[in-house]
C-alpha cells in the first residue's frame, strides 16, 4: 500500500450559521390551517429559521464556511478545494461553490456543487476524504448550504412546515494519525423513486414559465408517507451496512447523528436500530430539515456542546431525494 493511501482524512474544524428570522409554528398557522400540536407531535418541529430576501444559499455557506476555518486555525490560503452541497443553488450557473470562492477571498483554487438533496453533505463528505487520502489535497472545505425557504409553497401544510434554512461546513485534512478521522462510508441511491420527492420545474425538462408558476410546480412536491417509509428503511439498513464494514455494532458507537428529516423518522430509525435515545443527537426541533446542512449543522452543534469528545465513534446517516442515502464513521480526533 502506497504511503498516500495510509493518510487519515479528519475532520480539522466545524462551523454553521443560521440565519436570524425564527418562524414557528405558532406563525405558520397564520398562513396555512395548522397548529402548534399538530405539528410537534407529527414532526417534533417547533420553529425553523428563514433567510431574509437579500440572503441566498452562498451568503449562508460562506458564514459557515469562515466559522469552520477559525475552528481549524486555518486560513482561506490553506484550502486547496470548496465543495459545496447544495439543492437550492444561487442560480443555474455558475455554481454556488465558486460564489463562495469568491466570498473568501480563494485564489484560484477547484471548486463546485454537488447535488443529492438531503444526502448531499455525506456525498460530499465522501469526495473530500478520497482527495485528502489520496495525498493529492491536505485540505478540503466542504459545505451544506439551504434556502429552502426558496422552494417552498407555503401553501401546501404537509411541506411547509417541515423545511428551514441553514449552513454548515468542516474543513477535511489530512493526518498521519492511524485509524482516525474518516473510517468507512456506504453510499447509495435508487433513481426509479425519484418522482416521490422532488421539485419538477427549473431545468431543462419544465423550464419556469407564467403557467408553471400558476401551477407551483417551482416548490418542493412530496408524498410523505412513501418517503417516510422509504427514508426508515434506507437509513437504517445503510447504518448496518457500514457498521458491518468496519466490523463493529451499533453498540459500539458513541454518538448517532441522523438526517434532521423529523422527529418520527429518527424515532423509527433508533428502534430500528436498538439504541437509546440519548445516543441520539437531536436539534431538529430547532431548525427543522435543513436538506443538506442537516448533517453538518448538527455535526457542529454537537461538538460545540460538549457531546464528542476525542477518540469517540460518530455515525452519520442521512436519505434525500433522488432517492439518495448515506451513512460515514468517524473516530473523532478533535479535543
Amino acid at each position: 500500500m502506497s504511503e498516500s493511501l495510509r493518510r487519515s482524512a479528519v475532520i480539522s474544524g466545524t462551523g454553521s450559521y443560521v440565519p436570524e428570522q425564527i418562524v414557528t409554528n405558532e406563525d405558520l398557522s397564520r398562513v396555512v390551517d395548522t397548529n402548534d400540536d399538530w405539528i410537534t407531535s407529527r414532526t417534533g418541529i417547533q420553529e425553523r429559521r428563514k433567510a431574509g430576501n437579500d440572503q441566498a444559499s452562498s451568503d449562508l455557506g460562506t458564514e459557515a464556511a469562515k466559522l469552520a476555518l477559525e475552528d481549524a486555525g486555518l486560513a482561506i490560503g490553506d484550502i486547496d478545494g470548496i465543495i459545496v452541497a447544495t439543492c437550492t443553488p444561487d442560480m443555474i450557473f455558475p455554481n454556488t461553490a465558486s460564489i463562495i470562492q469568491a466570498n473568501l477571498g480563494a485564489a484560484h483554487i477547484f471548486c463546485f456543487d454537488l447535488s443529492a438533496a438531503c444526502s448531499g453533505f455525506l456525498y460530499a463528505l465522501k469526495v473530500a476524504r478520497d482527495l485528502v487520502r489520496s495525498g493529492t489535497h491536505e485540505n478540503i472545505l466542504v459545505i451544506g448550504t439551504e434556502k429552502m425557504s426558496s422552494i417552498i409553497d407555503w401553501e401546501d401544510r404537509t411541506t411547509c412546515i417541515l423545511f428551514g434554512d441553514a449552513a454548515g461546513a468542516a474543513v477535511v485534512s489530512g493526518s498521519d494519525e492511524p485509524e482516525m478521522g474518516l473510517l468507512e462510508e456506504v453510499h447509495g441511491a435508487d433513481g426509479n423513486l425519484g418522482d416521490l420527492l422532488k421539485v419538477p420545474a427549473g431545468g431543462s425538462r419544465m423550464p419556469v414559465d407564467p403557467s408553471v408558476l400558476a401551477d407551483k410546480m417551482h416548490c418542493i412536491k412530496m408524498q410523505g408517507r412513501d418517503v417516510f417509509k422509504h427514508a426508515v428503511n434506507n437509513m437504517a439498513q445503510a447504518t448496518l451496512d457500514v457498521l458491518d464494514k468496519q466490523g463493529i455494532t451499533a453498540d459500539d458507537i458513541d454518538l448517532f447523528i441522523p438526517h434532521q428529516a423529523n422527529i418520527r423518522i429518527l424515532n423509527a430509525v433508533r428502534d430500528k436500530l436498538k439504541q437509546p435515545d440519548e445516543k441520539m443527537f437531536h436539534n431538529v426541533h430547532k431548525y427543522g430539515n435543513t436538506s443538506a446542512a442537516s448533517i453538518i449543522v448538527a455535526l457542529d452543534e454537537a461538538s460545540k456542546a460538549g457531546r464528542i469528545k476525542r477518540g469517540d465513534k460518530i455515525l452519520l446517516a442521512a436519505f434525500g431525494a433522488g432517492f439518495t442515502w448515506g451513512t460515514a464513521i468517524i473516530q473523532w480526533t478533535k479535543e
